[in-house]
């Protein structure tokens, strides 16, 4: 569980305020960048989405790469969503890649699942444990978001990634760490397997990716294995790659998901 918390809210950057947690999951301190949008800060119980980052990223790369906060403030303008806490936390800064697992003496799943989750709740007033909490990552982000999801019954109320790892296997094209040194619980290692031996306890599901993307046929087989074992879920395909302009244009897909589940008459 978390022990400290330091939040830094002078000259916040368009924003965004950034939150150091000690964890005893990392067994040190992990980083977290923050957006409570105006509209929320006199609210309670708003919602929380995490956005969980790729391999070689780190907290700032949703927002100083993806503009993440500008998509879902200009959203909340139009109407389009509820206002939405954004928490968007490193996933431990183990080698190129945690894969969002436990290895190595840490526990990078309970991070996110419990520290920086709680961190986040005890650092913004508008939040609390009544807050609906929502998953989203792109790449290996949306490893850890599909993956720890469905793997925690009631953790979240959706889930939206987009470009996504669907096997710890697939990680390893994008970290330079040797494969058996994580030595992955089997049962960890496929988002189908897991979404299987869960499916009674599941969240909506959504996922995209790009036609260009170097995992769009493990995207369109993940889509098929779902389809075929009556998994309810949500698929679309839209042009572009595995890159930040991708993952910018379509976050907007992940936050309109999430107004939906919490208000399918208002935001169709």
């Amino acid at each position: 569980m978390f022990q400290n918390v330091e939040s830094v809210t002078a000259l916040p950057f368009e924003g965004l305020t950034f939150l150091t947690a000690k964890s005893s999951a990392l067994g040190g301190r992990g980083d977290i960048t923050l957006f409570v949008p105006e509209q929320a800060r006199a609210s309670r119980n708003v919602p929380l989405v995490l956005l969980l980052h790729g391999a070689f990223g780190s907290h700032w790369h949703w927002a100083i790469s993806g503009g993440a906060h500008r998509t879902a403030q200009r959203l909340m303008a139009q109407g389009r969503i509820p206002p939405f806490v954004l928490a968007m936390p490193s996933d431990g800064l183990w080698g190129d890649g945690t894969g969002y697992m436990a290895h190595h003496g840490h526990d990078f799943e309970k991070w996110i699942v419990e520290d920086a989750t709680n961190a986040v709740r005890a650092a913004v007033p508008c939040l609390s444990a009544k807050s609906p909490l929502f998953l989203s990552g792109m790449s290996m982000g949306g490893f850890g978001a599909l993956r720890i999801g469905a793997k925690h019954p009631g953790f979240c109320r959706g889930i939206s990634v987009h470009s996504s790892v669907t096997h710890f296997k697939q990680l390893l094209a994008f970290v330079d760490e040797d494969a058996a040194s994580f030595g992955p619980l089997p049962e960890d290692c496929s988002v189908l397997e897991t979404i299987l031996r869960h499916r009674q306890t599941l969240p909506p599901i959504r996922f995209d990716c790009g036609l260009s993307d170097i995992l769009i046929k493990q995207n369109r087989q993940l889509h098929r294995e779902l389809e075929t074992r009556g998994i309810a879920h949500y698929y679309e395909e839209f042009s572009g790659g595995h890159d930040w302009p991708y993952w910018t244009a379509h976050v907007e897909e992940s936050f309109m998901f999430f107004a939906d589940i919490l208000s399918p008459k208002k935001h169709p």
